[in-house]
């Protein structure tokens, strides 16, 4: 247990759950995306849609895909700051079968023309969980140095990813493997115990099937 666990996140906001972890929800899905935010659709979900925007979970989730960490000062005025960067930004309520009560569902769009959805839920301390990307389930809690791998349903890709990162002294701790249909798209989510060079990603990136890398530092690296 860190001294972080203890006293939670420093943070700008009455809420560890509605504000920090909805910040690092905002903050993971535009890295994510890769690119700034043009347009953003927002659901909030359970306690989320109830409360939520009484606790300023809304500009949290806004600051977050501005760019913005947990800490900013700028996170009540995040709104203004979307609409000086000339960002479409809605919210609205929805119910999600199954979801965690703090659960926001993002659906966004970069100035690079790739659109994403999230559906993330803040677990409380500024720890959240990422659930599901473009409708495929990954359940990544992003407290490691974490590899999110897309690519080709197909044989061989687990090896050549794998065998990478052990020639480069990587040590995996968790690996999680998912898909949205056979013969369709997959998902690695690979957690490390070490930080994940950026050769490596740079090597991945450029396999044959390989859709789309996204590295996700730890805590201690942002």
């Amino acid at each position: 247990m860190s001294i972080f666990d203890i006293l939670g996140p420093i943070m700008v906001g009455p809420s560890s759950s509605h504000t920090a972890g909805a910040v690092r929800i905002g903050y993971i899905t535009r890295i994510l995306l890769g690119s700034p935010v043009e347009e953003a659709k927002i659901g909030l979900h359970g306690s989320f849609a109830a409360t939520g925007r009484g606790h300023g979970t809304d500009r949290a989730l806004m600051a977050g895909l501005l760019g913005m960490q947990p800490d900013d000062m700028r996170i009540p005025r995040s709104f203004e700051e979307a609409e000086k960067k000339h960002v479409k930004f809605s919210f609205h309520d929805m119910q999600i079968s199954g979801a965690h009560p703090n659960t926001a569902f993002l659906q966004v769009r970069g100035t690079s023309g790739k659109e994403l959805n999230v559906q993330a839920s803040s677990l409380g301390g500024g720890r959240i969980m990422l659930n599901k990307l473009d409708g495929i389930e990954v359940n990544c809690a992003c407290e490691s140095p974490t590899l999110i791998v897309r690519n080709q349903d197909k044989p061989g890709y687990v090896a050549e990813v794998t065998t990478l990162l052990t020639q480069h002294s990587v040590n995996i701790a968790t690996l999680n493997l998912h898909r949205d249909k056979k013969g369709g798209n997959a998902v690695m989510v690979i957690e490390s115990d070490q930080p994940v060079p950026s050769d490596i990603i740079e090597r991945l990136e450029a396999m044959d099937g390989i859709l789309k890398v996204t590295y996700l530092m730890s805590r201690e690296e942002a």
